[in-house]
């Protein structure tokens, strides 16, 4: 099948795929423009606190950017008011308002926001409607500080809530897309969520404002399945058709690149557990099983392996490398001339 995406996209990639390098936020720009990238989404930021608010260091940096044409992204945010262990109320009305601040002073138009944490495979964890409430709830106060500093708040697709329950929060938020709520695609975590990745991403597609573009597999076990990241191009991720959804977006979408080891077990024949994803339809569970066919088969050709996540300082610079590789080779061949 023959797609062409009706506008070019700037390939750049996520701080935390470089993370072992240990570079700080210059070095960082450098790499991307001697490997023929576009741009970087800083969602770990490598910085003293005094530098976070550094206003000439983040108008250097943003300088810095513009004169070699590259795109900034930026992170720091939180969407849970909760600690995801204890259950204590957290303060992340002051934490979105200093990376707003910076965002703001960077010129950028998003923030990458993640609570992090596997919420819902702990046995003891807080229910998914009470997290859901409890965001709601802070995130509506937030609405008019972010739009004062002319940003949008971008949850990442984590491991919090599904493309559904987002769906719901941004509709107890009476928020619109393009407002001050949007969505961090990362199109990895959508199949450790339990969502085949491209029907995901179409039921989330009008909130997206900035993405992790990350490769990936599902294979069933004893156990349950499990995922894990690939080297791009190497998994079972539907590029293709993601980036002709994206393409449709009027706002300008970059395709930031996140790669890293390790793997995660989903549980499914634990029926405590399959209760907490209320909205797995059958035939998305079918489409997983397919996924997990195709992923056994690459296996078994040896064309695809789990990395131990405590492996990936020794591959993670050549790894990243052939993942821009990759991505920038898919885009220029199927722009719509």
């Amino acid at each position: 099948m023959s797609i062409a995406f009706m506008k070019q996209f700037k390939v750049g990639i996520d701080s935390y795929s470089l993370k072992p390098l240990n570079l700080s936020p210059f070095e960082l720009l450098d790499w991307v423009m001697i490997n023929d990238s576009d741009g970087v989404q800083y969602s770990e930021i490598p910085l003293a606190p005094n530098q976070l608010r550094d206003k000439y260091f983040l108008k250097e940096l943003s300088q810095y950017a513009a004169e070699n044409k590259l795109y900034l992204e930026w992170g720091g945010g939180e969407h849970i008011p909760l600690d995801t262990d204890t259950g204590r109320p957290k303060d992340i009305v002051s934490i979105n308002r200093q990376a707003a601040e910076q965002a703001n002073l960077l010129g950028v138009s998003t923030i990458r926001s993640c609570s992090g944490g596997l919420m819902r495979w702990k046995k003891d964890s807080i229910p998914t409607e009470t997290l859901l409430e409890q965001t709601a709830k802070s995130l509506r106060s937030q609405k008019q500080m972010l739009r004062d500093f002319n940003v949008i708040l971008a949850i990442e697709i984590h491991f919090e809530f599904t493309t559904f329950e987002l769906l719901k929060l941004f509709e107890m938020c009476e928020a619109k897309p393009g407002e001050y709520l949007g969505i961090c695609l990362d199109t990895m975590n959508l199949l450790t969520m339990l969502e085949e990745p491209l029907a995901a991403t179409r039921r989330i597609l009008p909130w997206v404002v900035t993405t992790h573009i990350k490769d990936g597999a599902i294979l069933l076990t004893e156990k349950g399945f499990i995922s894990f990241p690939t080297e791009v191009g190497k998994g079972v991720v539907n590029f293709l058709n993601i980036f002709e959804e994206l393409s449709t977006l009027k706002r300008p979408i970059h395709l930031s690149i996140e790669d890293h080891g390790g793997d995660f077990l989903i549980p499914i024949f634990d029926p405590v557990f399959l209760s907490r994803f209320p909205d797995l339809s059958v035939h998305e569970l079918c489409s997983l099983l397919k996924l997990s066919v195709k992923t056994r088969e690459l296996i078994n050709r040896k064309e695809m392996a789990i990395l131990e996540r405590e492996r990936w300082p020794e591959f993670c610079e050549k790894r990243v490398k052939k993942d821009i590789a990759y991505i920038k080779s898919l885009v220029q061949k199927n722009i719509l001339n």
